[in-house]
């Protein structure tokens, strides 16, 4: 499997964006989102651009939201969907996530399947002191407007917030930083 063949080949698009991103073609944009979202693995995202390909030929080749595509690509790789009243599979989803990179999300309780306090938070809650666990080690949660009653994001670098939030934008994504849920 191999990447797009194309001139994106970085995940540099800080300083440096221009009218390139908008004239990328969609795979190219989807591998440097698949880059970012698996930071240092580049394996996993070969992988997950391979399912997200396949996936694609069997919509015909084409797709209006590709979105749809990478959520099946990476979930519970490299990203997180969930109801927006399972915060028990939220919590399960961002600790496989962040537990690439050896981290812990402390939660606040030392049972995240207690009821009581899964009865008292909801998933904004969640996911804000997940963004702010996530930052103090260099990372970003993100989240996108799925338009339905579920949550979904993924984690990458903090270094990379300028360049997520372009590719996301290019996508035609609607992503912001997980402290500021849909």
């Amino acid at each position: 499997m191999n990447a797009p063949d194309d001139d994106y080949d970085g995940d540099d698009y800080g300083d440096g964006y221009d009218s390139d991103l908008d004239e990328a073609g969609s795979e190219a944009l989807v591998w440097q989102l698949l880059l970012l979202i698996n930071p240092g693995d580049e394996e996993s995202a070969l992988q997950q651009f391979a399912d997200y390909r396949e996936a694609l030929n069997e919509a015909g080749g084409e797709t209006d939201e590709p979105i749809w595509l990478i959520k099946d690509a990476i979930d519970w790789k490299a990203g997180y969907y969930v109801d927006w009243k399972d915060s028990e599979s939220f919590i399960d989803s961002i600790n496989e996530l962040a537990a690439r990179w050896n981290l812990r999300i402390d939660w606040g309780t030392d049972d995240t399947a207690d009821p009581e306090f899964l009865d008292g938070t909801d998933i904004p809650a969640l996911m804000a002191t997940a963004h702010d666990r996530l930052r103090e080690h260099g990372y970003t949660l993100w989240t996108w407007n799925t338009g339905a009653d579920s949550y979904a994001g993924w984690i990458a670098l903090r270094r990379d917030d300028e360049g997520l939030q372009m590719l996301a934008t290019a996508l035609g994504i609607e992503a912001r930083p997980g402290s500021d849920a849909f």
